[in-house]
C-alpha cells in the first residue's frame, strides 16, 4: 500500500512538472535561506513533529539598485500526532520599485506514511496573492515617456500551493508546484506564474563534533530552470546529557546555476532560538558590485501535543 501511495505522488508530480503557464510571469520569492524553511514552497515541509515553529526572514536584493527588491518572510507551523497533521500560517511581502505583493497563506499537511523508517506527507496552501502597483511613484527621465505606466492598479487572486515530501533517517526528497491557479493561464506580468520545485538532500547527524547536510534543488517556470546545490555544517559540543551534544554554530553556502553564491551563517543563542545572516554575491553582467544580504530569526516551542511516539523528547538538533 505504501508502494501504492509513493508511486502516485511520482507520477502526479511527474505531469505537474511539465504542466505550465504560457508566458514568462512574476517569479516567486527568491530567499537564500530556504532550505531552513521549505514551507514556502512546499507546504508538505510543515509536518515536523514536536515543537511549535516560528520563523522570518529579511531579505534586501541588489544593494545600490534603486527600487531594489525588499522581500519580508513570515511563518508559524504546528504538527498535532492526534491528528497526524499540521497546520500553518504564512506572510510574505515583496516590494519592488513602484510594485508591492502581498501573500498570507493558510497550511494544511497530512502525514499518509509514517514509521520508524520513512515518512510522507502532502501539504496544501490556501490565500490570495496581492499586487499594488502605483505609477506616480515612478521618476523617469523624460516625464512624457509614452511606454511609462502611471496608472495605480491594485489586483486580488485566489493562491494555492500544493507538495509532498518524503523523509528518511538521512535523505529528504520533495516536490511541489506553487500558484496553481496560473497553471495554463495567461497572466500578465503583474502576476505570479505557477513555479515546480524538486530537491533532494542528504543529513548526517551521528558525527561527533559536528552535523552536516547537502543538497540539490530544481526550480522551472515556463522554458526556465535553475539549478542549486548546497552545503551546511553545524558545529556542535558535548554537554554530559544523556541527550547527547548539542549545535552551537553553523556554516553554510549555496550556488545557482543562475550565477550566484552565497555564504550563510547562523548561531544558536539558545537551544531553541536561532539568528541566521546570509550574504549572496551575483556574477552577472552589471550586478557584480551589486549584493544581496538576508537575516532570519527561528523560534521552537516544545510541545507535548506535537510529540510522537517514535521521538517522545525534545531535540536537540534543528533540522531533520
Amino acid at each position: 500500500m505504501a508502494r501504492i501511495k509513493l508511486k502516485v505522488v511520482v507520477l502526479f508530480f511527474v505531469g505537474m512538472f511539465f504542466l505550465g503557464n504560457s508566458i514568462i510571469a512574476q517569479t516567486d520569492i527568491s530567499l537564500i535561506t530556504h532550505s531552513f524553511t521549505r514551507a514556502s514552497y512546499n507546504p508538505a515541509a510543515i509536518a515536523r513533529p514536536n515543537y511549535l515553529y516560528l520563523f522570518s526572514s529579511a531579505r534586501s536584493q541588489w544593494n545600490g539598485v534603486s527600487g531594489s527588491p525588499v522581500v519580508i518572510n513570515v511563518q508559524a507551523s504546528q504538527f498535532f500526532q492526534s491528528m497526524n497533521s499540521a497546520f500553518g500560517f504564512s506572510l510574505v511581502s515583496d516590494k519592488i520599485g513602484v510594485s508591492q505583493v502581498i501573500n498570507p497563506m493558510f497550511t494544511y499537511a497530512f502525514k499518509i506514511e509514517s514509521n520508524r523508517e520513512w515518512s510522507l506527507s502532502m501539504g496544501l496552501s490556501a490565500g490570495f496573492f496581492s499586487r499594488d502597483f502605483n505609477g506616480t511613484k515612478f521618476e523617469p527621465v523624460e516625464i512624457n515617456d509614452p511606454s511609462i505606466n502611471y496608472d495605480v492598479e491594485r489586483i486580488l487572486r485566489p493562491d494555492a500551493n500544493v507538495g509532498f515530501e518524503v523523509q528518511t533517517s538521512h535523505f529528504i526528497f520533495g516536490a511541489s508546484s506553487t500558484h496553481l491557479f496560473a497553471i495554463m493561464k495567461p497572466e500578465n506580468l503583474f502576476l505570479a506564474s505557477n513555479h515546480r520545485y524538486a530537491y533532494a538532500m542528504y543529513k548526517q547527524n551521528n558525527i561527533e563534533l559536528f552535523n552536516y547536510n547537502v543538497g540539490m534543488q530544481m526550480v522551472n517556470r515556463n522554458n526556465l530552470t535553475v539549478l542549486e546545490g548546497s552545503a551546511n555544517i553545524r558545529f556542535k559540543h558535548a554537554t554530559g546529557l544523556s541527550s547527547g551534544a548539542r549545535e552551537i554554530f553553523d556554516l553554510g553556502m549555496t550556488y545557482r546555476s543562475s550565477k550566484q553564491m552565497t555564504f550563510m551563517l547562523g548561531i544558536n543563542l539558545f537551544n531553541d532560538f536561532r539568528v541566521g545572516y546570509a550574504y549572496n554575491q551575483s556574477f552577472n553582467t552589471g550586478y557584480t558590485t551589486n549584493t544581496t544580504h538576508e537575516i532570519m530569526l527561528e523560534l521552537r516551542i516544545f510541545s507535548h501535543s506535537s510529540s510522537t511516539g517514535e521521538l517522545g523528547q525534545k531535540d536537540e538538533f534543528w533540522y531533520h
